[in-house]
């Protein structure tokens, strides 16, 4: 767990700005083709909150216009991840050469790497995105099958290979990184991993903490609770770091939510701008401060503040992503 902060050390600094989110995370989709076993997507897909639902292209283009608009200077990149798999959505690799074209800022994607047949992968490459994450958690086929059930290792990985291999060939400015959930089932892979991933020539290999999803993990979450016991709450820094424009087109404060639990607003209603100033931000912001939940209780009920890190705090994904942009304005 990141040791704790001096209170003078919570809010807006550095890259956490007030006046617009840092991080934009554009959750395209609700559909997922796996059914890996650290996240909540197969009892999502059984529950009410679950709508098939696919972001309306129209409003990942307002978004793209907001973050040119206000995101100068203040969003460090704009990431397409979250609770499905962003490339089932029909319009996603339209979506995401809209953000390279106009938003002015650095463009990221998360996906499984399942579907990434070379078609699929020169279009994403001809589009200029900045960086692609793969999402693989596991060394062994069999590993692999255990958490990323309905998966191929063998096919996710010759899929990454040959990305590599393109990126090379083609001299593309596109980042690859891939990325590793630890936890019980791979844990002794670690090592494997990272080792593999490097030497294929990966521009970084990200080895990422469990969490509960925003409690949405039954069993982690009360094993991470366990574990705090008495330990004082800090305050989570999605509030003063990101937004989430979701699959319905709202937008919300964490990006980890599959209960829409953090939704607070229809974004054909509003704005990005008003969204990130408005009172209920700052009220969700002052209760963390003062750790009252009285009124939020979709962030008293989670755990998951214990793996945020705060700047300063340790490395982080978006220090990553600082560097690739620094290197690439060099």
């Amino acid at each position: 767990m990141p040791s704790d902060l001096t209170p003078p050390a919570y809010g807006f600094q550095g890259r956490l700005t007030a006046d617009f989110p840092s991080q934009i995370v554009v959750d395209i989709t609700e559909v997922c083709n796996l059914a890996c076993i650290h996240c909540p997507h197969p009892e999502f897909k059984q529950s009410p909150h679950y709508s098939h639902a696919f972001l309306e292209a129209d409003l990942n283009a307002k978004m793209v216009s907001e973050v040119a608009e206000h995101g100068k200077g203040r969003t460090l990149y704009i990431r397409y991840t979250s609770n499905g798999e962003p490339l089932v959505h029909p319009k996603s690799y339209d979506m995401i050469q809209d953000a390279v074209d106009r938003s002015g800022t650095f463009v990221t994607i998360t996906t499984n790497g399942t579907t990434l047949n070379e078609k699929r992968m020169r279009r994403l490459l001809a589009s200029g995105v900045h960086l692609i994450d793969i999402s693989i958690d596991a060394f062994t086929p069999e590993t692999y099958a255990r958490v990323r059930v309905n998966g191929d290792l063998e096919v996710t990985r010759g899929n990454v290979l040959n990305l590599l291999r393109w990126v090379h060939e083609e001299k593309s400015k596109t980042k690859v990184i891939v990325s590793f959930v630890e936890q019980a089932a791979n844990t002794r892979e670690v090592d494997d991993f990272e080792r593999f991933w490097k030497g294929a020539g990966c521009d970084y290999v990200v080895i990422r903490r469990q969490h509960s999803s925003a409690g949405a993990v039954v069993q982690i979450a009360g094993k991470m609770r366990e574990k705090l016991g008495a330990v004082k709450r800090r305050p989570c820094l999605y509030p003063w770091e990101r937004v989430t424009l979701n699959p319905r087109g709202e937008l919300a404060f964490c990006p980890q939510d599959w209960t829409h639990g953090s939704a607070l607003a229809d974004y054909r209603d509003t704005t990005i701008s008003e969204f990130w100033q408005g009172p209920q931000m700052q009220a969700l912001r002052e209760a963390h401060l003062a750790n009252d939940y009285r009124n939020h209780a979709f962030c008293g009920q989670c755990p998951d503040w214990s793996v945020t890190s705060w700047p300063g705090q340790g490395r982080v994904y978006a220090d990553m992503i600082e560097e690739f942009t620094a290197s690439a304005a060099a």
